[in-house]
């Protein structure tokens, strides 16, 4: 049987979302955390209820400050809509990993989720509630590419987005000033900065893939790098082969720079990495603006600063980026539903967008004329930077299937235990037989 994602990987212009704008994980196996956080009536969704219901949203938002956002975003949304929301927030990464059974069991009456094919998987699966019926009052506040974002296969609305953010390459302006380092546009420069670096006796580049997903940043952007974004699509979509020389391209490049990431990254989570970088421990972090600037102490915000990843091939420069975009979900057999859509109605307006980015200092909203006098020099920079690209993707382990996102993610890890060229024959190849299986 073919994917269902097979026939619908159109690239997204990057210009055309930033246009008026400024600017996944595994379907889980177990889960017992997550399922115990809808409501306990086993029913379905088809009980709309009252527009004012008390509902439950499922949050994925555990640390502290994006925590602190979206408890904004729901104050707001009960003030407006007088309808009570309890936020039942679970980890990250528990949240991703258990997404499959939670929206089979019970889950809440909304969820935080991602665009891309992660949005597109559970839908073809009839596990979320279409929001046509939203998207009739809050379309015009959104372009194209946003609306194109938010639907399912079928051409469906199955999403309403916040937010997008940029994966680049963080660091300390003080030290750069103070070392005398200047931002490489090249990836000869790049390698020498990182030699420097080591040279004096710091940690060149924060490194950290505990979690599994976020080495798949450094595998995308590489890729996009050295082959260009169609290579990227193709390649996750297994029209080009785990086989192909260009696959080895990017884990020969790679493996030139492990040398100067922070070694044991598989047994380090990405906070303590960007810890690492905020302390002045490490020169460089490579990682979503989301996370980094997200996990910086406010007091220190002011000295990030960031660059676009260096260009490796000139054909391809630096058009390319990952800035997945996430927004929140209609579970099917969530509880409530009209009272659920009534809150989507407002999460999908200017106003719900500002709100919520006063609190959150590090992604860019996606509603078109958005007013948010508090965008800060990281955001400002990221709206300017994505705005750049050619086209942008969602991430790995949003823009394939998710077995095969999983797959990847154990390779990867495999290559960072031993990034030898040994390693990068077998792991391709194990790719390449694991993707005929998934994509058979």
């Amino acid at each position: 049987m073919s994917s269902p994602f097979a026939s619908n990987r159109s690239g997204m212009s990057r210009r055309n979302l930033l246009k008026g704008t400024g600017a996944v994980a595994a379907a889980g196996l177990a889960a017992p955390l997550l399922a115990a956080c809808g409501d306990d009536d086993k029913s379905s969704g088809s009980s709309s209820g009252s527009d004012t219901s008390p509902i439950t949203f499922g949050s994925n938002y555990s640390d502290a400050a994006p925590k602190d956002a979206f408890a904004t975003l729901t104050q707001g949304a009960t003030t407006s809509t007088k309808v009570p929301v309890t936020v039942n927030t679970t980890d990250h990464n528990t949240f991703q990993n258990n997404i499959s059974n939670y929206l089979q069991g019970t889950p809440d009456s909304l969820a935080t989720w991602f665009a891309g094919y992660r949005l597109q998987f559970f839908a073809a699966q009839g596990l979320l509630t279409p929001l046509d019926d939203v998207w009739d009052k809050i379309g015009g506040n959104f372009n194209d590419a946003a609306k194109s974002l938010s639907k399912g296969l079928d051409g469906h609305y199955y999403l309403v987005p916040i937010y997008n953010y940029p994966w680049v390459v963080f660091y300390n302006k003080s030290v750069f000033s103070s070392k005398g380092y200047t931002v490489p546009t090249t990836w000869d420069a790049y390698v020498a900065l990182l030699k420097k670096m080591k040279s004096d006796g710091i940690v060149p580049q924060a490194f950290a893939d505990k979690d599994g997903w976020p080495a798949l940043g450094t595998f995308d952007i590489i890729n996009l790098r050295t082959n260009g974004y169609d290579y990227h699509i193709k390649l996750m979509k297994h029209e080009v082969p785990w086989t192909d020389p260009g696959v080895t391209k990017v884990f020969d490049h790679w493996r030139e720079i492990m040398p100067y990431m922070q070694s044991a990254a598989n047994g380090r989570t990405w906070q303590d990495g960007a810890k690492a970088l905020e302390n002045k421990q490490a020169g460089l972090m490579f990682q979503g603006s989301n996370q980094v600037a997200a996990n910086y102490d406010k007091k220190n915000l002011d000295d990030l600063d960031f660059f676009v990843y260096p260009a490796i091939d000139p054909q391809w420069g630096t058009d390319f980026m990952d800035a997945p975009a996430d927004g929140f979900i209609l579970p099917k057999k969530g509880k409530n539903q009209a009272a659920a859509k009534k809150v989507l109605e407002y999460i999908g307006t200017g106003d719900a967008e500002a709100a919520f980015l006063k609190t959150d200092a590090w992604d860019v909203g996606l509603a078109q004329g958005l007013q948010v006098p508090t965008y800060n020099a990281i955001q400002k920079k990221s709206v300017a930077e994505i705005a750049k690209c050619k086209n942008v993707s969602q991430f790995m382990d949003r823009d394939t299937v998710p077995d095969m996102a999983n797959a990847m993610i154990k390779l990867i890890q495999q290559f960072i235990d031993d990034p030898t060229p040994g390693t990068i024959q077998t792991i391709q190849k194990n790719a390449e037989s694991q993707a005929k299986t998934i994509f058979s």
